[in-house]
Parts: C-alpha cells; structure tokens; sequence
C-alpha cells in the first residue's frame, strides 16, 4: 500500500519541473517523485489504456480523436462563449 502526499512549495516560487511533485511511502521507504517522473508516468499508463481499448475494439481511433476534440472545446472554451 502507498500513501501520496503533495508537495506544499511556496505557492510564490516558480515550480521547476525537477523538483518534487509526491511524496511516495511504501512501508519504510520514502521516495520523492519529480513532476516529470508524475507526468511520464501518466503519460504511459494513458497510452496504454488507449491501446487496449482500441485493440479489444471497445473504441475505434476516430472515436477517441472526436472525443478529444470535444473535451478541448469543452475545458478550453472562451469566458465569452456559453452552451
């Protein structure tokens, strides 16, 4: 079992991408994740599960770029528009 903690840097300072994102403990050890090291980790856990997906065809390609598409509309739309 691990514990995630979030780092708690001065909410001034500029965040380097090297410094430490999580706090990760497993039993005894203590091991801190760099915002790269989250972001890759990310990255791969969600190419692989797009690969599954289209794969086992539970979803085709086309399908997913749709879905992209209307998910960058949704959470990057102007303050002026509105539904």
């Amino acid at each position: 079992m691990s514990l995630f903690s979030r780092n708690k840097n001065d909410k001034t300072k500029k965040t380097d991408s090297s410094e430490t994102a999580l706090k990760m403990v497993m039993g005894d050890e203590t091991r801190d994740v760099s915002f790269n090291e989250l972001v890759l980790s990310n990255n791969l856990a969600q190419q692989a599960l797009v690969r599954l997906l289209i794969n086992k065809k539970l979803i085709e390609p086309d399908e997913l770029m749709d879905m992209m598409e209307t998910v960058r509309k949704d959470n990057y739309r102007s303050p002026e528009q509105t539904d």
